[in-house]
């Protein structure tokens, strides 16, 4: 299927105090990604650090993300997982939330065969009536969806499309020549948003709109637009910030960022640590250079 949504998408991160979910700061991101345009907010992506939560707490915060985005941006939830029953049961408990969509990443540790990824996606879409987009990272799963292998996983109804983290554009141009008339790709790396735009991509799944969110999105609209020189200008723009954000493994200097202006995000969750006190330096000069206002 096509048409999901097009646009700017946030992998937003979740703020913790030090035992829980920290709602009011997460209220207050939501405020700002809307204010800023952006077209889906996605919740419990990687970004979101849903490994470290509880089944629990997972479906407390889908309950809440609902009800306070309210209408006013599409709400897609991170369900994969290494064992396929636990991947349905969180699709079909956000579905039951009221999600509009599902982000589906691939299994990972088992290293399933490119026929496994089918047989996973295939039963997680066939498990709930809403639209999925398979999420492709193997720098963190170990397991890739080669490209011949998303034109199968295309032709299942309610596959929206492919996040594209994958970080080579040679397999990007074939996904998409291969997938095109089928379904949609989404940036999934926020260095490569300007190509993967041009080339058709459909929107961006980003961690840079954590902190930026109206510029990412004023990223898609003129690239969608044709407006090609003033979108390689704001890119140029963006792209340090963008490196800066993965100065450490993600959501690490993205947490550090939000709470340089401002939010009071938390730390992650163990086993990953605070950002590094130099890679703190690095982040904010980058924000600062950006023009952002940094706080102590």
């Amino acid at each position: 299927m096509k048409g999901f949504f097009k646009g700017s998408a946030t992998a937003l991160i979740t703020p913790f105090t030090e035992t829980e979910v920290n709602f009011e700061v997460l209220g207050e991101l939501i405020e700002n990604q809307i204010a800023g345009g952006t077209d889906a907010i996605v919740f419990l992506g990687t970004t979101g650090e849903p490994s470290t939560m509880s089944f629990a707490e997972e479906h407390v915060l889908m309950d809440y993300a609902v009800k306070k985005v309210n209408g006013r941006a599409k709400v897609i939830f991170g369900c994969g997982s290494n064992n396929t029953a636990d991947a349905i049961m969180t699709a079909q408990k956000a579905e039951s939330y009221g999600a509009d969509g599902l982000l589906a990443v691939t299994p990972y540790y088992n290293k399933c065969t490119q026929n496994g990824l089918v047989a996973y996606y295939k039963a997680i879409c066939e498990s709930v009536s809403i639209p999925v987009i398979a999420y492709n990272v193997p720098g963190r799963t170990g397991v890739e969806i080669q490209p011949a292998t998303m034109a199968k996983i295309a032709e299942i109804p309610n596959i929206a499309g492919i996040k594209d983290a994958g970080g080579n554009m040679s397999k990007t141009m074939e996904t998409f020549r291969l997938v095109r008339e089928k379904c949609d790709v989404y940036s999934g790396e926020d260095a490569l948003n300007l190509p993967i735009l041009l080339c058709g991509g459909a929107g961006v799944i980003s961690v840079l709109s954590n902190i930026v969110p109206a510029d990412v999105k004023r990223l898609c609209s003129l690239a969608h637009a044709g407006k090609i020189d003033e979108a390689v200008a704001l890119n140029d723009k963006l792209l340090p910030l963008a490196n800066a954000c993965f100065v450490e493994v993600n959501p690490i200097p993205v947490k550090a960022a939000m709470n340089l202006l401002g939010y009071n995000a938390g730390t992650p969750r163990a086993p990953l640590t605070e950002i590094e006190p130099q890679n703190k330096e690095k982040l904010a000069a980058a924000m600062q250079a950006f023009g952002l206002e940094v706080k102590a």
